[in-house]
Formats: C-alpha cells, sequence, structure tokens
C-alpha cells in the first residue's frame, strides 16, 4: 500500500505496522549499490515475492532538452523497478530510461510510461510491467534478482508479437490489470483489461475518438501468447458497450468464468 505514495507500508489486520520503506531510504539505499537514478515517489503497485522481497513500481525523472515536438527542457516521468530485501536494501533495481526510447509517447509528455502493474512469473523468475501510456506489457530479465533488466519482450501494437487473425484495434490500449491465468513454459493465457484510449483501429493507423473515426471502447480480454514465436491471439473478448478513459480489474474463476470491472 501507497502513504501518499512517500512510504511503503506492510500492516497487519489491527493496523500495526510491520514494514515501512520511505523514499528517503530507498534513495540511500539505491546511492550505496551505485545505481545512476533516485525515485521520487512509489505507485500504483508493489508485490511481495516468495523469498519476502518488495518489488515497487516507482517513479523517476530525467531532464531533458529539445527533445522532437518539446523545445527547452522537459522533466520526463519515467518508471523504474526497486527490488527491496527485508532489511530495506535494493537487491535489484530498474530505469525505463535505460531501456526504452522516450521519444515513443503515445499520451504525450512529461508522462512518458505510466506503468499501473507488476506481475511475478514464478516459472522463470521474471516480472511482467504494464505501462499504460505504451499501450504495452513488458517482459523484463529478472531472474529472482540476478537478471540483466533487458526487456525481453514487449506485447502491444507495434511490440513484438504478431497477433494472429486480428487487425490492430484487437490490441489493448491504456490496459489495466494484466492477471495470468495459465503458464505453461512458453505459453501463457493473459487476461488484461483492455481501456481502449487511442486504439488505433486499423493498418493505416487511424485511432478511435478521432474526427471522422469510430468512438472509442472497452473491453474485458484474454490473450494467448506463445513466446517462442511470439505470437498472440484474442482468445476471448466481452464488450459492454462503454468507453472507461481509466481503471478495472479482471480474473478468471476456477469455473472458467470471468469477473471484470471498468470504473466510471
Amino acid at each position: 500500500s501507497g502513504l501518499q505514495g512517500t512510504a511503503l507500508r506492510e500492516i497487519d489486520l489491527a493496523g500495526n505496522t510491520i514494514r515501512e520503506v520511505t523514499i528517503a531510504q530507498a534513495n540511500q539505499a539505491l546511492q550505496k549499490k551505485s545505481y545512476s537514478f533516485n525515485i521520487y515517489n512509489f505507485h500504483h503497485d508493489v508485490i511481495m515475492l516468495p523469498n519476502g522481497h518488495w518489488v515497487a513500481l516507482a517513479e523517476t525523472v530525467q531532464n531533458l532538452t529539445d527533445l522532437p515536438g518539446y523545445p527547452g527542457l522537459t522533466g520526463v516521468i519515467g518508471d523504474a523497478l526497486i527490488d527491496i530485501g527485508p532489511s530495506g536494501d535494493v537487491a535489484w533495481a530498474w530505469s525505463a530510461f535505460d531501456h526504452l526510447d522516450v521519444n515513443r509517447h503515445l499520451f504525450g509528455l512529461p508522462d512518458w510510461t505510466h506503468g499501473n502493474a507488476i506481475v511475478y512469473t514464478p516459472n522463470d523468475g521474471n516480472l511482467l510491467l504494464s505501462m499504460r501510456n505504451q499501450s504495452w506489457i513488458l517482459k523484463i530479465d529478472y531472474e529472482n534478482g540476478t537478471g540483466s533488466g533487458n526487456i525481453l519482450w514487449r506485447l502491444g501494437n507495434e511490440g513484438d508479437f504478431a497477433l494472429l487473425g486480428g487487425d490492430p484495434s484487437q490490441w489493448y490500449y491504456g490496459q489495466h490489470f494484466p492477471a495470468p491465468v495459465t503458464i505453461n513454459g512458453p505459453q501463457m493465457t493473459l487476461a488484461v483489461v483492455d481501456d481502449g484510449d487511442l486504439r488505433v483501429l486499423d493498418d493505416k493507423g487511424d485511432v478511435c475518438g478521432a474526427p471522422g473515426t469510430a468512438a472509442c471502447y472497452s473491453r474485458a480480454t484474454i490473450y494467448k501468447i506463445d513466446e517462442s514465436p511470439k505470437t498472440a491471439s484474442l482468445d476471448w473478448q466481452f464488450s459492454p458497450g462503454l468507453y472507461t478513459f481509466w481503471g478495472g480489474s479482471i480474473n478468471q474463476l476456477a469455473n472458467s468464468n470471468v469477473e471484470f470491472d471498468l470504473s466510471e
């Protein structure tokens, strides 16, 4: 949970603090390990790993000059992942600035990546990171804290996977809540809330909501992914007939029903 974005805190059901790490403590630990960046808040998500470590989603800023379309100085906000051990030390850290093109900004700047969910994949010890403002879900080489941090793949439009039997509109856009249903070696079934922001409607690149194009819409979706040939297919979808700009969650239940919600 977040304390105004300035700390991570674990509490018991009586409200007692079990563990807390502040931004200042995290930055001291990053500096101790000679990482080249600081963070200025925690946001959206933190997960507990089987070894008791936290992996937290945080934001870091780089001041960049004269980017295309952004003359002068722009304080670009990008995502960071911080692996924090039980004693508060940083075991591993990652910055989007080291791995992604800052000039790909679907939602404009300064909010470049806008991560909103972390998923640990126990079969290989890696991490999935949902980046809403890239309309991508990344798989990151974490390897239980020994990985390079390289991006193994980018799932979504203009990413690394071919969408079988579908046009660009069948991808998710501005997504939330990636939830693996099954993982079997390189094959994964992944549920995703497709908010539909800036949905690419066709191969010409027409975007929903623009003058003369179709309206945006939101969906619950489940994709089948094969990491070996890097193919994906839309296995299931439900369109409730509304458009929600942000939010939502999804899970497939044991009886195969899908439970999801959207924000208004």
